[in-house]
């Protein structure tokens, strides 16, 4: 199975850290923020992994070279200009293959297995499911939502109960079949229309997760990491907090 790491954002909100580093470059209670990831995906067994890249792309690539350091392979898409989600995935499908891959944001972090990602994929290989989504509870900043989901386990968008998209998800090739290469797109409209065809499940975590996308939400990172990260809605004693995203 192969994963992509979504890191082509130009970061406006982490300025200006991010005028001379991408963002996935910050680090974080001591290493870059990609490579909580890159370990990850390794421990779990995904060693094919695609990282694309607009802003300041050249450094990601003379840091993190061909991701041999850490037991994976890793293959480069670079954008000119950042293409959004859908453009990025649709122009990286060559370097990705004909199977269902794993898809994380690059700006957050969560504790989630990426190992859980073999047998989602194979679910999706065998039904008629173009891709899966991890939720997580809607943090104070985002009350509202994103996604609902059904007893059985479908992606909804009707219900007024509604989850927040964590940025992990499992996706068929085909969900992105007719998005052009080399263009910009968003995520959200081929999400919504898929889920219309109920063509979509996903699962709830309430582990750790938090978007790293503002200064204060990086700090909040740090110390929560170095204090021993908090379960969704637990106190540690610290005033580490989870932070919201945008979809």
């Amino acid at each position: 199975m192969r994963a992509m790491i979504l890191a082509a954002g130009r970061g406006e909100r982490m300025r200006p850290l991010t005028d001379t580093l991408p963002k996935p470059l910050i680090p974080v209670a001591g290493k870059p923020l990609i490579q909580w990831h890159i370990e990850k995906l390794a421990a779990a067994g995904i060693t094919e992994i695609v990282i694309n890249h607009a802003w300041l792309g050249a450094l990601l690539e003379q840091t993190l070279s061909n991701g041999h350091q850490w037991g994976v392979e890793i293959q480069y898409s670079p954008e000119n200009e950042a293409l959004e989600t859908a453009g990025g995935i649709a122009t990286a499908l060559p370097l990705l293959g004909t199977e269902p891959f794993l898809v994380m944001n690059g700006d957050i972090w969560c504790d989630w297995d990426p190992a859980q990602a073999l047998d989602i994929a194979a679910s999706i290989r065998q039904s008629t499911q173009q891709a899966w989504l991890l939720l997580v509870p809607n943090p104070e900043h985002h009350p509202g939502g994103d996604f609902g989901l059904t007893s059985n386990g479908l992606v909804t968008d009707v219900t007024t109960l509604k989850h927040t998209f964590s940025g992990i998800g499992v996706y068929a090739p085909s969900l992105f079949a007719k998005t052009p290469a080399g263009q910009a797109a968003k995520l959200a409209p081929l999400l919504r229309e898929a889920i219309a065809r109920q063509s979509i499940f996903g699962q709830l975590h309430t582990g750790s997760w938090m978007d790293v996308g503002t200064p204060e939400r990086l700090n909040t990172l740090e110390c929560s990491l170095r204090n021993g990260y908090p379960r969704h809605g637990e106190n540690d004693g610290h005033t580490c907090t989870s932070q919201t995203r945008d979809l």
